[in-house]
């Protein structure tokens, strides 16, 4: 039984069938028309291989829990669901409940592991098989799959290979779990770190912040994401690309612009260095090369960003 969502959620799904997993059910959820939707539907490849799909805004309700007891599954996965799993759904599962989860356990627990790794400039992620438990991403390991982080990923490149490491752990580690086999390494609790949810208000950038948190904050929530935002005469502006002009060499007053970096570029002072903005849209406008910003009439006479 398979509980899914978004673009890890399908890959992962979809590794499952091609294994010629027997797949009862698809436990999903409605997509939400506020939010941008740009990973493969769930609901689509369910109906594409004959599985009964069953949809969800929140928690499972009473009759949806009985029928997850009613179908006696063997394994349950959930690849990216949001919402946790009841004590009572878990245990319906006869030989295991694993989730898949973005980060290397313990580390990283809770929402949003891909964007919260950048954001705090990690240099090491990946992706962990893990028991599911009462507390979320708390279980005995099965297997983790590890890359590197580098000053060319963002948000959106980095999920790519952590999605591609999710399908290729299901595929190689599902046939033991079925086996009954496959390993239970306990996680150290005291090692472990939780982050909540992300909100597009978190996103605001501080330039009193050194250069490079200003960067990683702009990767960690770049397209397709809300985006890094600051205020040019009180109207916001989106920054959806940067990168570090001076690591700490103190450039001006925070926020001060400096001038022009070639024919696209715009640098701006930070608490230790400076940003070379690259790609920014104006509220209401279109994304536009930085440093184009001066033929636009609301910069001309902007001297510092807020």
């Amino acid at each position: 039984m398979v509980f899914a969502y978004h673009e890890m959620g399908y890959a992962c799904f979809e590794a499952l069938l091609g294994l010629g997993a027997p797949v009862a059910a698809l436990f999903t959820h409605p997509d939400d028309p506020a939010e941008a939707v740009w990973w493969r539907s769930c609901v689509e490849l369910a109906r594409r291989h004959g599985v009964p799909v069953h949809l969800s805004d929140g928690p499972l309700d009473g009759e949806l829990v009985a029928r997850v007891a009613s179908l006696k599954p063997e394994v349950i996965y959930s690849f990216y669901y949001r919402a946790l799993l009841s004590d009572l759904v878990l245990k319906s599962a006869t030989i295991a409940a694993l989730n898949l989860h973005g980060s290397l356990l313990p580390a990283y627990r809770g929402r949003a592991p891909v964007n919260w790794v950048l954001v705090n400039g990690e240099r090491r992620t990946g992706v962990t098989l893990h028991h599911m438990v009462a507390k979320a991403d708390a279980g005995d390991i099965v297997a983790q799959c590890e890359t590197e982080i580098s000053d060319d990923d963002t948000a959106f490149t980095l999920y790519g290979r952590l999605v591609a490491m999710g399908a290729a752990i299901v595929r190689q580690w599902h046939p033991r779990i079925v086996a009954g086999d496959a390993p239970r390494i306990p996680q150290d609790h005291a090692r472990a770190t939780y982050f909540g949810r992300r909100r597009p208000e978190d996103g605001r950038i501080q330039w009193t912040w050194p250069a490079r948190r200003i960067f990683n904050l702009v990767r960690a929530v770049s397209h397709p994401y809300p985006g890094a935002f600051c205020f040019a005469q009180e109207r916001k502006m989106f920054v959806w690309r940067a990168r570090i002009g001076q690591e700490s060499e103190r450039r001006g007053e925070p926020g001060a612009i400096i001038g022009t970096v070639g024919a696209q570029g715009l640098e701006v002072a930070a608490g230790e260095g400076s940003v070379v903005l690259e790609s920014v849209q104006p509220q209401g406008g279109e994304e536009i090369a930085a440093g184009l910003l001066g033929q636009q009439e609301f910069l001309r006479n902007v001297v510092k960003l807020a």
